[in-house]
């Protein structure tokens, strides 16, 4: 008897699980879902370092999560701004008044985040850049809901500046992509050259997105400066460094230093164009087991190693939920508080923390791209030569331009 009771025991406990289970999912149902939006390139020149992988990233951060949070059900939503920034707050726009959408993630290119920005700081709706880099986004356009998470021009100057000032690398030319990030990330790696003791002799701008490269290359290595820095990002460095073969500048005894790449660009070239090239990167990745795992289980869905912009957009959308878990409410302000009283660690930070200015401060590693024949396949691109505390990398808090930074 007592071990039919017992069976009937376990037998009533499941039961009732199964019922506690439906109940949460039911009330799941029943409340409106937790509507969390990005604001992508999808289909351009920032596709790989972001779009459809960024998506992906957010999804699976819901779905670790548990597909739910405060009883209501997880929803991830994205859009196409075509890097065009009234596009971008159009988008913003609609997302927060008609579809509901309480947290904006990645906002990938500067120009296009700095319209979203505005848009949901005056909404007062939690707004995270994942892929965008310009500084101005935790500088003269932080908000008290604004969270700058990945990299920054400020930071990627710092790391790869003044390792190449240090080397020997002291006369450098720009050729910089005519929009916000672009010229903040220029002016951001001149301050670090000039001020490590080296020279800048000159600068050119182009369009963005540009095919041809030929004639601002030329201005270049007509320069005779020691590293030609590369202020662009995606399909316009990938173009750049390419064309820079073609016209045998590294051959030349020329550097080329893209301030800004990622994984997905030096796929593109290939190692044997791409290989020496030095970058700074906030994250790669083989770095760690933590890294390997996520970067697996990501590449079943997408068939590519995701990006550091893309690792950022897994790792921030989690510690948004979370926030919202412990907060117990999607309230900006509440979340906020718990956000930035929160440390980040994960698979893509240890020790992360969020400044009053938004800045997710974490380590940025310095790596060099391998030869071909120190690789063992694909997407095994770089040696780490050197991991700088975000503390050095990032814009120190008294140089801050946000408003909200008390002085």
């Amino acid at each position: 008897m007592r071990r039919i009771r017992s069976g009937v025991g376990a037998s009533l406990l499941a039961l009732a699980s199964l019922c506690a289970l439906a109940t949460a999912g039911a009330q799941a149902q029943d409340k409106p879902p937790l509507k969390i939006g990005g604001i992508l390139d999808m289909s351009s020149l920032y596709a790989d370092i972001t779009g459809p992988g960024s998506l992906e990233a957010a999804k699976m951060a819901a779905e670790d999560f548990g597909g739910q949070v405060l009883g209501r059900r997880i929803e991830v939503i994205a859009a196409d701004h075509l890097n065009k920034a009234d596009l971008s707050a159009n988008i913003a726009r609609d997302m927060i008044d008609n579809q509901g959408v309480e947290m904006i993630y990645d906002v990938a290119a500067s120009a296009t985040a700095l319209a979203a920005g505005e848009i949901a700081k005056a909404r007062g709706k939690i707004i995270i850049f994942n892929g965008p880099g310009s500084i101005r986004l935790t500088n003269e356009a932080c908000g008290p809901y604004t969270v700058h998470y990945v990299f920054d021009t400020y930071a990627q100057a710092n790391v790869t500046g003044l390792a190449g000032v240090k080397s020997g690398l002291d006369t450098w030319f720009f050729l910089t992509v005519d929009y916000a990030f672009g010229q903040d990330l220029e002016k951001d790696t001149t301050n670090v050259v000039v001020k490590s003791g080296g020279k800048v002799l000159g600068s050119v701008r182009h369009p963005l997105n540009t095919s041809d490269f030929s004639s601002f290359l030329l201005q270049a290595q007509a320069s005779k400066a020691k590293v030609i820095g590369l202020a662009n990002a995606g399909g316009d460095t990938i173009n750049a460094i390419k064309q820079g073969a073609e016209f045998g500048i590294v051959k030349g005894g020329q550097k080329l230093s893209p301030l800004l790449a990622f994984v997905s660009d030096i796929d593109s070239v290939g190692l044997e164009t791409a290989q020496g090239l030095l970058l700074a990167e906030a994250w790669y990745w083989d770095l760690n087991d933590e890294s390997r795992a996520f970067t697996k289980r990501f590449m079943e869905r997408t068939k590519r190693v995701p990006t550091s912009a893309q690792a950022g957009v897994y790792s921030s959308v989690l510690h948004y939920l979370g926030a919202v878990k412990a907060a117990g409410t999607i309230d900006p302000a509440a979340v906020m508080k718990v956000m930035k009283a929160t440390p980040i660690n994960d698979m893509f930070a240890h020790g992360g923390r969020i400044r009053e200015d938004g800045r997710m401060v974490h380590d940025i590693y310095l790596f060099e791209v391998k030869k071909p024949s120190e690789s063992n396949g694909r997407w095994d691109d770089y040696k780490l030569l050197a991991t700088v505390p975000g503390n050095e990398a990032f814009q120190p808090l008294e140089q801050s331009r946000c408003p909200l930074v008390k002085k």
